[in-house]
């Protein structure tokens, strides 16, 4: 661990990060003082009241559980709140919520099983996600971490969850809710293509081919207006959160120019309006959507955020949480928090 310094990554594409050799470590600071452009003070406080109100909501065992439509999904939400809290610039023994973040590492440490599968059974109905979520926020935790022993472990886990989620890719490229049946769609891919993009920045070795056949699953999946359909096989009309997904997923590799990418994002201004909500999903949606503006400084990104921040302002409960969609309010909440925070440009897998 070098301390001090906080070193951004690279983006460049997935086939050359395969060939990456040594961890990159880095040292998170913590949140500024002086806010970026867009973080006005009634912004910040709207972040401190739903940081509040996760730290509120976490168990004493470092877990969230969503309360909502949709299950509980405990290791999901508790990867995805780890996210929130990490980009205020905590790390588990530095910053106001050093603890939650510190207990929150444990609890998805302690998910991780022998086989690679970090979850926790039943409660898990669609354990792929979690699985994603979780080598997502373990590996942006494992690059602040100053313990040795820990670290070891953490690598581990990482080391053993890329190896499952490989085993897990269907013939055609994609991943699907369960590790075992051999589908894939959209959705559950994107999450794993993320996640391997995020373990691989942390040395962990992710196969050159499993990375490529993602991105080509991607590609397949693409209709003709740009956007992304459910599944690579057969057809159907192009999904709007999906699509806002894949253009993440190919920025994150560095593939400004590629055209595919292009036309998705195309399609995703189209019919994606930061101050309106569309009909299912449009909290997934903009997680991603928000990332690709950001991460690829397109100058669309300004006049999104205001627009999208305003939207959440107006959507915040009293309480301090978000209760927007019937999946939860810890998922809720934590995108919200995910959003409203990239102007921090704190974690290496959404900076600019």
């Amino acid at each position: 661990m070098i301390h001090g310094v906080r070193f951004k990554t690279t983006l460049l594409s997935m086939s050359i990060l395969c060939h990456w050799a040594s961890p990159v470590l880095y040292a998170q600071t913590l949140r500024p003082d002086v806010a970026p452009d867009g973080l006005t003070p009634v912004t910040r406080a709207a972040i401190d009241r739903g940081l509040s109100y996760l730290a509120r909501a976490q168990s004493r065992q470092g877990v969230w559980t969503n309360r909502g439509g949709y299950g509980e999904y405990p290791v999901a939400m508790t990867a995805l709140a780890g996210l929130a809290m990490l980009m205020d610039g905590n790390t588990t023994t530095q910053g106001r919520y050093a603890p939650h973040v510190d207990r929150a590492v444990r609890f998805i440490m302690d998910a991780a099983s022998t086989s690679g599968m970090i979850g926790r059974g039943a409660r898990e109905s669609r354990p792929m996600y979690g699985h994603g979520f979780s080598m997502l926020f373990l590996s942006q935790a494992y690059g602040m971490e100053e313990d040795q022993m820990r670290a070891k472990k953490m690598h581990d886990i990482l080391r053993r969850a890329v190896q499952l989620t490989a085993g897990a890719q269907s013939k055609r490229g994609g991943w699907i809710y369960t590790p075992d049946s051999g589908g894939d769609e959209g959705s559950v891919t994107i999450t794993q293509v993320q996640a391997l993009r995020a373990a691989r920045n942390v040395g962990v070795a992710v196969p050159k081919k499993v990375v490529d056949d993602a991105m080509n699953y991607l590609a397949v999946s693409q209709n003709s207006d740009g956007g992304i359909r459910y599944t690579a096989s057969g057809r159907g009309p192009s999904r709007v959160p999906l699509a806002a997904a894949a253009v993440c997923c190919w920025f994150n590799a560095g593939q400004y120019d590629n055209p595919r990418a292009k036309r998705a994002l195309a399609y995703c201004k189209r019919n994606l309006k930061p101050d309106q909500s569309i009909a299912g999903h449009d909290y997934y949606a903009h997680l991603y959507y928000a990332q690709a503006l950001f991460v690829s400084r397109d100058p669309y990104w300004q006049e999104y955020y205001a627009k999208r921040r305003d939207l959440l302002l107006k959507q915040q409960q009293t309480d301090g949480s978000w209760q927007v969609s019937n999946i939860g309010d810890v998922y809720d909440t934590a995108i919200a928090l995910i959003i409203l925070q990239l102007p921090y440009n704190q974690l290496p897998i959404m900076q600019q």
